[in-house]
């Protein structure tokens, strides 16, 4: 049993503060991939090689959640906490120490599997240190941890490799951790001596999402390319299926029947998938278009996103308010609305589009975003009770990161396939025999713009898409609950 501490907002802070950091090495590696190659050796023809250091924490991050959190349901939120950040803060003094790129891979899954863990478990051991009336609020301020951890972490991760070199956004975890660790000691959580530990089926379950993961996220899965992505993904479907079995036979399951048979739950989820499929459209479209059409630098495009993924984190934090005071489905459902009209306004842009005009839409959008977290996660953790609730926690993360696997791979594969419908008949011009300078140079500035026109009307459709699924995830957030607490 968990012992609710003295001062427990000072609890739920700290767990922000563990969150927080254990979500910036999500993306941290993003702006710094090139001097990691660099250091390794790793030439810029193996870059698929090297994008494993980012895939790879992604694949262990969501592979590993439901099991860690189902663990803690049995074993203690406040011990497996503990754990999760202790592997956390090992994973990253095997980065930093890492003499190859296999090494790095392989010490980024383990980081990544603590660092995944923090997030559904923190969210239940704050929920568990406040009274049942402010729980929903703490899910919002985990919630906007572990995004404002995603905004910052190639800021951050930039930041610290100029200063210091790429090594040390991996060694500075680790004083962290410690204090960290040391501020949440008095935490204690006892073994639920009534709950068992289902390891087969997390061991399915954990297969399952790996191959689902790695399917979803190959763009040709949408191109048709290549039969790879569908072998892949029917053999995770085929391990679904045996861990549904498998399921069926224990007498306390990973995956208790509730969250099959519970609209909420499946609502929640729902929800979360594609919320997650248009926020990462979102996000990919936003520094591509400032650095390719805007002419903008990719400092200039990242900052442009932060006003979108900023907002977001905000609306986190307003989300578990709200849902405190208007229920879970009013929150949720509005979020959604709100999301789906930012995206729209967005598919507006041009390049003659002022800097309110590109400001107002990212808030709206993010904050829409935002509103959902708090709401989605309070009421799957509701309708499963207290033996489940990390592990429901933990489903609806799952959940997002799979829409964020399948819209990536979607807006890859339609994306250049719409591009070369867009340029069709577009050459570049040659020079003629006898044409003055001053000609061509006028039928290279008309190539130049149809092929500006072509990339702005590519990127507005995007965000048109991503609205048109933002606006489809209102009908998921109506199912959730809709018990106001004010």
């Amino acid at each position: 049993m968990h012992t609710v501490t003295r001062w427990p907002w000072a609890t739920v802070l700290f767990i922000d503060l563990a969150v927080l950091f254990a979500a910036l090495d999500q993306t941290v590696v993003v702006t710094v991939l090139p001097e990691v190659m660099l250091d390794l050796d790793v030439p810029p023809t193996e870059l698929d090689r090297a994008s494993w250091i980012v895939t790879g924490y992604l694949l262990g991050y969501t592979v590993a959640i439901p099991f860690a959190a189902r663990l803690s349901d049995v074993h203690g939120h406040g011990r497996i906490f503990k754990a999760s950040l202790g592997l956390f803060a090992l994973g990253s003094f095997l980065v930093a120490v890492a003499p190859s790129l296999p090494w790095l891979v392989a010490a980024r899954v383990a980081q990544a599997v603590g660092g995944g863990a923090t997030i559904p478990i923190g969210m239940a051991l704050a929920t568990q240190s406040l009274s049942p009336g402010k729980r929903v609020l703490a899910i919002g301020t985990v919630g906007g941890a572990a995004e404002a951890g995603v905004v910052l972490g190639p800021l951050y991760g930039g930041l610290i490799t100029a200063a210091l070199g790429w090594r040390w956004l991996f060694w500075l975890n680790l004083p962290l951790a410690a204090i960290l660790l040391a501020a949440i000691a008095g935490i204690s959580s006892g073994r639920n001596a009534g709950a068992r530990m289902d390891y087969r089926g997390g061991l399915l379950l954990a297969a399952a999402l790996g191959l689902l993961v790695v399917a979803v996220s190959r763009r040709e899965l949408f191109a048709g390319s290549s039969p790879l992505p569908y072998g892949v993904g029917a053999a995770g479907l085929a391990v679904a299926g045996g861990l549904l079995w498998t399921e069926m036979r224990v007498p306390q399951p990973l995956l208790a029947g509730v969250f099959f048979r519970s609209l909420p739950v499946v609502s929640a989820l729902g929800l979360k998938l594609l919320a997650g499929a248009a926020l990462i459209m979102a996000m990919v479209t936003v520094p591509l278009m400032a650095n390719t059409v805007l002419e903008r630098s990719p400092l200039e495009g990242g900052l442009l996103l932060m006003r979108l993924t900023g907002s977001l984190a905000a609306g986190a934090l307003a989300g578990g308010f709200l849902a405190y005071r208007l229920g879970q489905r009013a929150t949720g459902a509005a979020g959604m609305g709100i999301a789906a009209v930012g995206l729209f306004l967005m598919s507006g842009w041009d390049t003659q589009t002022s800097e309110l005009g590109f400001t107002g839409p990212l808030v709206v959008a993010g904050l829409g975003f935002g509103l959902v977290i708090a709401p989605a996660v309070m009421t799957a953790m509701e309708a499963v009770g207290s033996d489940y609730q990390a592990t429901a926690a933990s489903l609806v993360t799952v959940a997002r990161m799979i829409g964020m696997a399948l819209g990536i791979a979607a807006l890859s594969a339609w994306g250049m396939e719409h591009f070369q419908g867009l340029t069709f008949g577009l050459e570049f011009p040659l020079q003629g025999v006898g044409e003055t300078a001053e000609d061509y140079a006028t039928r290279v500035d008309a190539y130049l713009g149809g092929l500006t026109d072509a990339g702005v009307a590519l990127f507005q459709d995007f965000f048109r898409v991503a609205a048109v699924i933002a606006a489809l995830a209102v009908l998921p957030a109506l199912g959730l609950g809709s018990r106001a607490r004010g």
